[in-house]
């Protein structure tokens, strides 16, 4: 096998990528679309965290300086683009996201410096950060002949939802911010091309109400595969990694793809039947440092779970990862930092995408996107049930592999018992027994089915792992040996002999007035 081209996983810097020979995907068709369109030059685009924003930024700063050099190959070069060099102001405000507002202001001010000296503006450090902007632009546009300058921001709402806890802090420098943006309201004929990225949308800060002329191409169609990869573009630029991937892990190519399909795929950013997308992020770790396992990257690339602390917990609890419906697209936008909605709040964060859209009614349905996130979904939600943090769920999921039923049964009864309860939780949507069971499986990366349909019946709740079979009935106000015979006698257990895999089944008792796990036991076969 040929020597395989490298995967550059802790960048996103486009002229590191390509200067170190790096896989690159190319998207230069769709950067290329963006800049010469004449009906638009001002576009926002929100995506969820580590899905290659600062990347296209970071090729799009490359594609306005002029560095042609960078782009050999790549499909812009093969336009009529005339590689004219503009100065291009980048801001990137996660480098501004502070945990109070006097640290906001001193990042905040840091940042703008960087973005406008390097930019070759000159930062007059008895103005205050919003007024440098607003000579840059003007001096820089001048100093162009008048063609304009070119302004990328990244992560624009990184300061506010940092402080999201603390809604009065968010608030005040959503304001500060508002003043900063307005800066370009006036200055629109002196901006060759904006572009604005983010991981929600605000709708409240001032970069919508004072560029009313600012493009929002989050859900366009056009644009639903600019980021991620799809089937096309894994083929092309990883199929050499991904069979060295799949010799490694002993798998048929045919198998594997389907896993990593269902393990990374299904990301849908359009109304239309778009393609769904691979996480760009998860793709690269999985096969720069390839594993017998695929790697669940979610969790460790910077999991946005700290947002959950911030919502209901009945409403968090109650989001149904199968699929929520009727969902309008003003639902998205994020509009009050006191009274934060836990749908708009999942879908920003990456928790849940697009699957339908009825163009009759206006309405979404959304569900989870693949494996990877139901099992860190499943995991935050167990979390928040049991008012623990997420350590505590992988310790129970531990015992529960590894077979230790004493640890594993007692942590199964102190989540029962932290479950909400009574009349004013309804909007639980019967988080317990089964479903609850369900969530706690998933959060261990299993494959879970429900009411697994046999010729002899069907067992609540069968759940598959390379460490075994774990086959579940559940009761209430019986018995757990009740539970227990049950699967015996049915031979739920059947159609999973043949995978010579340890079998477990287990009986759960429930008490129906308390909604607590009463007793349990557990067979080996």
């Amino acid at each position: 096998m040929k020597k395989l081209q490298p995967i550059l996983t802790d960048s996103s810097d486009f002229p590191e990528i390509r200067g170190n020979g790096c896989v690159y995907v190319d998207k230069t068709a769709y950067f290329h679309n963006l800049i010469t369109r004449l009906d638009a030059r001002r576009f926002f685009l929100s995506r969820p965290r580590r899905f290659g924003k600062s990347l296209m930024i970071s090729t799009l700063k490359a594609i306005f300086q002029g560095r042609k050099e960078l782009f050999d190959g790549l499909a812009i070069t093969k336009t009529d683009w005339k590689w004219e060099k503009y100065p291009v102001i980048h801001f990137n405000f996660i480098n501004a996201a502070a945990s109070t507002v006097e640290e906001f202001k001193q990042l905040f001010l840091l940042e703008v410096k960087r973005g406008i000296t390097e930019a070759g503006g000159t930062f007059n450090a008895q103005y205050s950060a919003v007024g440098n902007f607003a000579v840059s632009i003007d001096e820089l546009s001048a100093r162009n002949d008048g063609k304009g300058v070119v302004i990328l921001i990244d992560e624009y709402d990184a300061p506010v939802a940092r402080l999201l806890d603390k809604p009065g802090d968010a608030e005040e420098i959503r304001g500060l911010l508002a003043d900063f943006y307005s800066q370009m309201k006036d200055r629109t004929g002196r901006i060759r091309f904006l572009m604005i990225t983010g991981v929600s949308k605000f709708t409240k800060m001032s970069v919508f109400s004072a560029l009313s002329n600012l493009t929002d191409i989050s859900m366009k169609d056009a644009y639903a595969t600019m980021l991620g990869y799809t089937e096309t573009e894994l083929d092309r630029y990883f199929d050499g990694h991904m069979r060295a991937h799949a010799e490694m892990m002993k798998k048929p190519y045919d198998e594997y793809r389907e896993e990593l399909k269902v393990w990374f795929n299904g990301y849908r950013f359009g109304k239309g039947d778009v393609e769904t997308v691979y996480n760009p992020v998860s793709i690269g770790v999985n096969l720069a440092s390839p594993e017998v396992f695929f790697q669940s990257c979610w969790s460790s690339t910077g999991k946005a779970s700290m947002m959950m602390n911030y919502l209901k917990r009945e409403d968090f609890l109650a989001v149904d990862m199968d699929g929520v419906r009727k969902v309008r697209e003003r639902d998205f936008d994020v509009t009050d930092l006191c009274n934060l909605k836990t749908v708009p709040m999942l879908y920003q964060a990456g928790y849940l995408t697009i699957d339908k859209y009825d163009g009759n009614t206006g309405m979404f349905t959304l569900r989870v996107p693949d494996k990877e996130v139901r099992q860190d979904l499943a995991t935050l939600m167990t979390a928040v049930a049991a008012g623990q943090d997420t350590t505590w769920v992988s310790e129970i999921g531990a015992y529960l592999l590894d077979g230790e039923w004493d640890g594993f049964f007692t942590g199964l009864k102190s989540l029962y018992a932290s479950l909400p309860y009574g009349a004013k939780e309804k909007s639980v949507h019967e988080f317990s027994f089964e479903r609850n069971l369900l969530i706690l499986l998933w959060s261990q990366g299993m494959r879970c089915t429900a009411e697994d349909r046999q010729s002899n019946g069907q067992a609540d709740i069968v759940a598959v792992h390379p460490c075994g079979v774990f086959i579940f009935e559940l009761k209430v106000d019986e018995s757990a040996d009740e539970a227990l015979e049950q699967v015996k006698k049915k031979g739920y257990e059947e159609p999973y002999r043949g995978r010579n895999l340890p079998i477990w089944l287990i009986g759960l008792n429930f008490n129906g007035k308390t909604r607590r796990l009463k007793d349990t036991k557990v067979e080996k076969l």
